[in-house]
């Protein structure tokens, strides 16, 4: 059985430098899981790690696409799995690092999206109903014939509201049953799943502190090229915390003391709701960094001495 460290925890917490020392450490490479990350051109408002920060450490799924590509789920687990091949291969250790915790899931217990196919026609026809009378109507559709996927997805999250719609539309079965049924599955990886996490409030002020330093350093003129390119908001890119915001305020839709508000509002309901994901999932290790004292070297020896009972690290 292949091993596996996923390093994953709510936005802002810590997780980039964590995982580099960590590789540094036990030899390993590490994967994105960030649905955000794998787009050229967009470094500010993703807080994308520089090369600099990279340390030597091979770093897979970043950069990989234009903006204008539409990422998904499934593409992501067939390039992570690549990718572990190529880890595997090089006699390095994977460690999954970021926070989409959906990514992980499906990586994790190999969950099956591809079965249902697709229905091209019938996604567009979702994006236009979104466009033109907002993602709340398309989650209240969502609603309607899976309650269960409604409560889990933001209505923000349109892309995912889209894929639990087609999934129903196309197999006459909820996404949340279908989801619910693979995560039973056995995981094929000898695994360590470590969530980090710190005291709300204090994460909360990493994340108002983080946009005004993405502010400052250039993210309303990194959206405003993507504009300039021809990027709208209909673009999946573009959905993402950061970029709808002040692709609002360049719309003149609100002003930019407003966009920066509802960005740091929205970033910390996001938060909120990846911790509500990871709860839920199972053989979970919470490293919480207050009560590790704030400590880096304390934590990578929790982590470690983990790595070596489950004989991830020899």
């Amino acid at each position: 059985m292949n091993d596996l460290i996923i390093l994953t925890g709510p936005t802002a917490v810590g997780k980039t430098n964590l995982s580099i020392r960590l590789a540094k450490d036990i030899g390993g490479s590490i994967i994105s899981a960030d649905s955000m990350q794998v787009y050229k051109g967009m470094d500010i408002g993703t807080a994308k790690i520089t090369p600099e920060e990279m340390q030597g450490i091979p770093h897979y799924l970043i950069d990989i696409f234009p903006p204008e590509h539409e990422f998904n789920v499934v593409e992501f687990k067939n390039l992570a799995e690549d990718a572990l091949r190529e880890c595997y291969d090089r006699s390095r250790i994977p460690i999954i690092t970021g926070g989409t915790g959906f990514y992980i899931q499906a990586l994790l217990y190999d969950i099956d999206f591809e079965s249902a196919g697709e229905d091209k026609e019938y996604r567009d026809k979702l994006w236009h109903l979104a466009s033109t009378e907002g993602p709340e109507a398309l989650h209240r559709l969502l609603g309607e014939v899976d309650p269960a996927s409604a409560e889990s997805i933001h209505f923000h999250n349109v892309k995912r509201v889209i894929r639990a719609l087609e999934f129903h539309h196309l197999t006459g079965k909820t996404i949340s049953r279908h989801n619910e049924q693979e995560r039973n599955n056995t995981s094929p990886y000898n695994h360590a799943y470590f969530v980090l996490n710190d005291n709300r409030d204090r994460l909360y002020k990493r994340i108002e502190d983080r946009i005004d330093e993405m502010v400052s350093g250039g993210l309303v003129e990194e959206v405003s090229c993507l504009k300039d390119r021809g990027l709208t908001k209909d673009h999946v890119s573009m959905k993402g915390l950061g970029y709808k915001e002040i692709m609002a305020y360049l719309e003149g839709e609100c002003s930019l003391e407003e966009a920066i508000y509802t960005l740091k509002r929205d970033t910390r309901h996001f938060a909120k709701r990846q911790l509500t994901w990871f709860n839920r999932e199972r053989d979970v290790i919470w490293v919480n960094k207050d009560e590790n004292g704030y400590d880096e070297d304390k934590i990578l020896d929790f982590m470690k001495s983990v790595l070596k009972e489950r004989k991830i690290l020899r």
